[in-house]
Order: C-alpha cells, then sequence, then structure tokens
C-alpha cells in the first residue's frame, strides 16, 4: 500500500496554498518528495507571516497551483491521502483543483484520529505537542515541508504499532465514521448522541460554544455537519472538539429551546440567527389626576404588559382600534402627545376627558372594559406536545397573546386547569423570531 503524507500552508480565511509538501511513502521508507511554494494569487495577512515566516514577496515567483496541479495529481495517484487532521489539508487542494476544472479524489487517513486510536492517552493531539510527546523533531514548524516530515515520522510509529492494519482497514472503509468525524472529536462523544429531537451544542478545545442547531433526528443531523463541503462548515468542524446536547421530544420545543440558546450564547457560526429583536407592548397606568393611560413602548419598558407586538406600527395600530372602539381619549392613550386636548385624525370618539368634560371615574369605567377586552380575547393557550419520553408530555404555554415558555409534565399528573401549568414552566422571552416559529406550527390543536 502506497501512501503520500501532505502539509499545506495557506492564506487563512481564503484558504488559498501558500507552500505544499508531499511525501511518497511505502510503507517503510519515503520513495519521492515533491515540495513548492505556491503564488496563491491573493494577499498573504501578515498574522499569516507571522505565524509561518511566508510572505507576498516569497511567493510572487513561484508557481502558481495551476501550474503544478499535474506534479501533484501525479505523486499522489493510486495512493491514500495520509495528513494531520486530513479534513483540512484534504478539502484545502480539492478547492485548489475545481478552481482548475479538475475533480481532485483520494481515499484518506487522519493521523490524529490515528494517533487517538492507536496512541491513547496523550493530553494533546495536535501536531506539535504529540510530537514533543514522542520525541519527535520538527525542522521548520508550520511550514508544509517540516511539518509533512515530521507527520512522516509520526506515521512511521503508527504503522508498526499492533493492531494498526486493523485500525487502518477499519478507518479506509467507506461507512467509516472514523474518517468523517472532526479529528479532534472523540468516537465516544459522537456516539452518546441519540436518533430523536432536540438541541445540540458544537465546542472547542476549550469548551466554548461555537454553534448550536436544532434537529428532529440529532445524530443524523450532526453527521450531516461533517459531509458538508462549505467554507463554513469546514471552519466549524475544523474547531470542534466536543458536542453536547438537550433533548425536545418535538420539532417545535427544539426550535423553541435553539433561538433561546442562541441569544443567551451568540455563538461565532450562528450570525444570522444572533439578532435580538425589539418587540413593542401595550400596557396601562394611572397618572397623578387618577385618569389611567393606555400606552404603548418596548417591552422592556412596559410594565406589566397587556398585549405584545413584532413591531411599533402593529402595537400602535391596535391602541387606535381600542381607543376607537372604546370611546377613549387619544391623549390619553399617547396616540398624540404635547397637546392640551385631542384632536385626533381618525379618532374623533373621545367623550371629553382631556378638556373636562368628565370624570375620570367615567373615563376609567371605560379603560377598564378595554383592558378587559385584552385580557377576554388573550386567555391562556396551551400547545401540546410529544414529551422527552413515553412517559412524558410537553406543552407551549401563551398567555395575553405572548409567548411565556414551554414544560414538561409527567404523564401520570393530573391537570385540571391551564393554570396549574405554570408550576411546570420554563419560563422564555418572546421575541419576533419566537412568533414567525410558533405562526409556522398554527396547525397544531390549542386547548
Amino acid at each position: 500500500m502506497m501512501y503520500t503524507i501532505i502539509d499545506v500552508e495557506t492564506t487563512g480565511q481564503t484558504n488559498k496554498i501558500t507552500e505544499i509538501s508531499i511525501f511518497k511513502f511505502d510503507g517503510d521508507k519515503v520513495v519521492d518528495e515533491f515540495t513548492s511554494l505556491v503564488n496563491p494569487e491573493d494577499v498573504i495577512p501578515y498574522y499569516i507571516t507571522t505565524l509561518t515566516g511566508i510572505d507576498n514577496a516569497m511567493v510572487a515567483n513561484a508557481p502558481t497551483f495551476a501550474e503544478i496541479a499535474q506534479q501533484v495529481l501525479d505523486i499522489t495517484e493510486d495512493t491514500i491521502f495520509v495528513a494531520h487532521n486530513v479534513n483540512f489539508d484534504y478539502n484545502v487542494i480539492r478547492n485548489e483543483f475545481k478552481s482548475v476544472d479538475k475533480d481532485f479524489r483520494r481515499k484518506k487517513l487522519c493521523t490524529v484520529r490515528l494517533s487517538r486510536k492507536l496512541l491513547p492517552g496523550h493530553n494533546s493531539y495536535s501536531l506539535g505537542k504529540l510530537c514533543k510527546d514522542l520525541d519527535i523533531a520538527i525542522e521548520g514548524r508550520h511550514r508544509a515541508r517540516g511539518d509533512a516530515e515530521a507527520t512522516v515520522t509520526l506515521f512511521k510509529i503508527l504503522v508498526n504499532k499492533e493492531g494498526s492494519e486493523t485500525v487502518f482497514n477499519s478507518f479506509l472503509k467507506k461507512t467509516s465514521k472514523e474518517g468523517t468525524l472532526p479529528s479532534h472529536l472523540p468516537t465516544e462523544v459522537f456516539n452518546k448522541i441519540p436518533n430523536t429531537p432536540g438541541i445540540y451544542y458544537f465546542k472547542n478545545k476549550k469548551g466554548k460554544i461555537i454553534y448550536i442547531g436544532k434537529a428532529v433526528d440529532l445524530k443524523k443531523r450532526v453527521l450531516s455537519h461533517f459531509y458538508s463541503k462549505t467554507q463554513k462548515s469546514l471552519d466549524m468542524c475544523r474547531e470542534t472538539a466536543d458536542i453536547d446536547f438537550e433533548l425536545s421530544g418535538s420539532e417545535l420545543v427544539a426550535l423553541l429551546m435553539e433561538d433561546a440558546a442562541i441569544k443567551q450564547h451568540y455563538p461565532e457560526y450562528n450570525q444570522l440567527a444572533k439578532r435580538t429583536l425589539k418587540n413593542y407592548a401595550v400596557f396601562s397606568y394611572t397618572d397623578r389626576k387618577g385618569i389611567i393611560h393606555l400606552a404603548y413602548n418596548s417591552v422592556k419598558n412596559s410594565p406589566n404588559p397587556l398585549k405584545i407586538f413584532s413591531n411599533v406600527r402593529q402595537c400602535r395600530a391596535y391602541v387606535e382600534e381600542l381607543c376607537f372602539l372604546f370611546n377613549l381619549c387619544p391623549k390619553y392613550c399617547h396616540l398624540q402627545e404635547g397637546v392640551q386636548a385631542c384632536n385626533h385624525h381618525k379618532i374623533s370618539a373621545c367623550n371629553g376627558i382631556c378638556r373636562q368634560n368628565e370624570t375620570p371615574e367615567e373615563y376609567n369605567l371605560r379603560v377598564d372594559k378595554a383592558i378587559q377586552h385584552i385580557k377576554d380575547v388573550a386567555k391562556i393557550k396551551v400547545l401540546k406536545e410529544k414529551g422527552r419520553t413515553e412517559d412524558e408530555e410537553a406543552f407551549v404555554l401563551l398567555k395575553n397573546g405572548s409567548y411565556m415558555g414551554y414544560g414538561f409534565i409527567s404523564k401520570t399528573e393530573i391537570i385540571t386547569n391551564n393554570e396549574q401549568l405554570e408550576n411546570y414552566l420554563i419560563p422564555q422571552k418572546d421575541n419576533l423570531d419566537i412568533q414567525k416559529i410558533l405562526r409556522g406550527f398554527t396547525n397544531k390543536k390549542l386547548v
């Protein structure tokens, strides 16, 4: 069996190759080598130069990848592609071949994953720390030839380990997940993920959450990330060292859990879902004259909200409707500010509270009716969902038209009214994203 042990240096974010080194290895010794600087036809950022020592001047007269593509194809033909964190190097090279309209496919092995299996017990499996533990000298760290040559020495150790042939063959099987999982992710972590609904957390080496997702089938969805070839997925999987999860029992609860978790942790790879949207609410208060006001403001600045809206336009239109239906004053509904008496262009139903033509007590009776109307049309509503186990049910609670949260309850519990569900509620914040999620499940039975 023939192997090509490969390392590339790149421009970083754009991942264009700046240097490539390939050692052809027959299982015993190196039989061929190809090493070259590469003109990436892109700018090398300063922080990359600081790490690798490769700057724009060094690659200015180097061949482009198109000019060395055939040499790379020739030396790797009929070999197994080997690298430390193989998915990175392999996909960088595949993308370079795509740019010159060539399809590059090779069987591949990862020395990180092989080392975890055949050399267990190390605190770190990064190339630098693993080579230090094994007394492998690296001549030219973070240069393609130095790192590739050190990987050759590591690979020799792996080839000669007892049981290596069985491990190598299992990793090379098309059905094996070993070649698909991120190199820093232990197989046992992935194996613990169930095929049930919930949310999952990708974490880096430091335990920081870098991505949150939801799924009807957690294991299947997580695995799909590792097959994806988008740059975002490649970068994310390269950092993933741990995966945690929470069960939801249903897709709806998973969606609600995902939204709350993203807005709590703001993971690096959830850019599109990070926004926290400003909702508005109708509320009431009594002034020093004893007059009850209906007002609206952001939810944050609305004490005891009566009804919540996703934007200020909807909120104001609702207050206008209440003002018209119950003969309220536009001034005391805050539809007109800084006026002595109301003169609203659409609403002329005021009985004169703003002109002292009626008493606060008379006016407040109608305001109380308006408030009661809001409460009557927005009583507690419950969405029933499947629980996380056969002995459990889940529910989503809406109160006064607002999302209050979700909860889980044993099927053995006796619930006689919806108010009792609040004892099992996991409180959550309402927002526009949540309202969109709930609208998507309007075909569910409200009870």
